[in-house]
């Protein structure tokens, strides 16, 4: 079990930085599968999963809002990296209570993307030039929910550790993210994303996603507590998740418009 933090503010990197790099020499198709097998296990382990989430939000005066939301996601191509589903039902505070997200994720095309707002009775399609925009007001964007897709960028494995891959990625289509690149320190053995840096067009990082804690669940390496901070803005998102349970009866269904409004009460107690 890797119950314990395989980063904590960020000591686990300093540690592997203070040992040394060795130069990456791996191809493009090397570094194109440890890309792929970092997104597959960061999102496709199992056929399907469910997960209840505690989200705290920080802003740069140390300002406190939470939110609390059950997540049910589900494999459609028996494939890694493929077409996918999720479904993000919010529970508290008042405010958000009974908003609904739905993803169905393309592996050869944009996102579709959905958000009821039972204040509003409205479903809002979130266009694709939205999904890099916060999710929910947190330091988390939309597309940080359901990925990534690994033929977005141009990946290169910059330098290499005994306990991680880091690879430099670039975006395709630049203009269509805010950022000019971004890293990712790769755990070797369970190819788990332990820290992803952004970078802005002069080369400063000003956005860090950390995986704060790592415990095998089901037979599957999962990331129970994770983090993401902001500089632009001040502040740091913090997520707990609890419940956590793979392979579980998760009819197709439920990933429809329909139940944006309905939610499916049996799978989001």
């Amino acid at each position: 079990m890797l119950a314990k933090p395989l980063i904590a503010a960020g000591a686990m990197i300093a540690l592997a930085w203070s040992q040394g790099f060795a130069q990456g020499t791996a191809s493009p198709a090397d570094v194109q599968e440890i890309v792929n097998k970092a997104s597959a296990a960061a999102y496709y382990q199992g056929t399907n999963g469910r997960a209840t989430v505690h989200m705290s939000i920080k802003d740069a005066q140390g300002r406190e809002r939470t939110r609390d939301f059950v997540i049910l996601r589900k494999n459609i191509d028996d494939v890694d990296n493929g077409e996918q589903r999720f479904y993000v039902f919010f529970k508290r505070p008042a405010d958000v209570n009974k908003t609904s997200f739905l993803v169905w994720k393309h592996a050869d095309a944009e996102d579709d993307r959905w958000l009821y707002l039972p204040a509003l009775d409205l479903v809002k399609r979130i266009a694709p030039s939205d999904e890099r925009t916060s999710f929910v007001g947190s330091h988390f964007f939309y597309e940080d929910v359901s990925g990534r897709g690994p033929e977005e960028d141009t990946h290169v494995l910059e330098e290499e550790t005994a306990d991680y891959f880091i690879v430099r990625s670039t975006p395709k289509a630049p203009s269509a993210v805010e950022f000019a690149r971004y890293k990712n320190w790769i755990h070797k053995s369970t190819f788990i994303p332990v820290q992803t840096q952004y970078y802005d067009a002069a080369g400063e990082v000003f956005r860090t996603y950390a995986a704060v804690s790592v415990e095998t669940i089901d037979g599957h390496s999962t990331v129970v507590q994770s983090s993401m901070t902001d500089t632009r803005i001040g502040g740091t998102t913090h997520m707990q998740y609890s419940d956590v349970a793979y392979d579980v009866d998760l009819p197709n269904d439920i990933f429809t418009e329909r139940y944006l409004r309905n939610p499916p009460l049996r799978h989001i107690r």
